[in-house]
């Protein structure tokens, strides 16, 4: 697997930001959504068998895809109707204001998540790492997967943990809100978390900053790029700087 980091901006600080799309970007789950209009018999199967644990989100996925049975108009059309935060392009543009990297990385449809942001006026070129979206016939589709990786522990179609080894040469932020995100938040220097990825920080004790929406983000992202570095305080010291992270969720 290899990955070009894009910047868009000259780079000020050491942070880079890994954002998810479905359901911390987007109001909803984009392939559930698809899954919901045009899916076939059988995709609610795979659906719970990867929330089982029997299946891994590549071959879940590969599978719903496949199953998919509509024309890109109608695919166009349904993808235009789902919503975005409409705080998010504000935010997008402040990291690139103090120079941070932003990369949307996520484990669904880069095809989908390129459509929706446009569909949206958001056409900055932030780059967008996912699986391929694929047109196989009239009404047909499949997947690809160019970041996948043999070793993911989660069997993910996008190996978020391996993407921020690549494309993050210093520090990252992740930003996400669930399932997807737990692992790579594991290796994160910091996380704003979302809905259930705030119970997972806690409990497994990940730095990390509760956001609610992206209209809260510019500030906690200045607040973040003002600490200092961290290696070089001592247990008491960090203490006290966490409990002052805290007081800002």
């Amino acid at each position: 697997m290899v990955i070009k980091s894009i910047r868009s901006a000259p780079r000020r600080h050491p942070w880079t930001i890994l954002c998810d799309f479905d359901g911390t970007i987007s109001f909803k789950d984009v392939t559930d959504t698809l899954l919901e209009a045009f899916g076939m018999p059988g995709w609610e199967a795979l659906e719970q068998r990867w929330e089982d644990g029997e299946i891994g989100s590549q071959e879940c996925m590969a599978g719903q895809i496949a199953l998919l049975d509509a024309s890109p108009d109608e695919l166009n059309e349904c993808l235009a109707g789902i919503a975005i935060d409409p705080a998010f392009a504000g935010f997008a543009a402040h990291a690139r204001m103090r120079g941070v990297p932003l990369h949307i990385v996520s484990d669904g449809l880069d095809y989908a998540i390129r459509h929706i942001l446009r569909a949206n006026g958001i056409v900055s070129e932030i780059p967008v790492i996912a699986n391929q979206l694929r047109q196989t016939g009239d009404r047909r589709w499949s997947l690809d997967f160019p970041y996948h990786n043999a070793g993911c522990l989660k069997a993910s179609g996008t190996c978020k943990c391996a993407v921020a080894k690549a494309v993050a040469d210093d520090k990252f932020l992740m930003i996400g809100d669930g399932r997807s995100d737990f692992c790579v938040s594991q290796i994160a220097d910091h996380v704003f978390a979302k809905k259930s990825l705030v119970a997972e920080c806690e409990r497994s004790g990940v730095p990390f900053t509760v956001m609610e929406d992206f209209a809260q983000a510019p500030a906690r992202l200045d607040w973040l790029l003002e600490q200092p570095d961290m290696a070089h305080f001592t247990p008491v010291e960090l203490l006290i700087l966490r409990g002052m992270r805290d007081r800002t969720s």
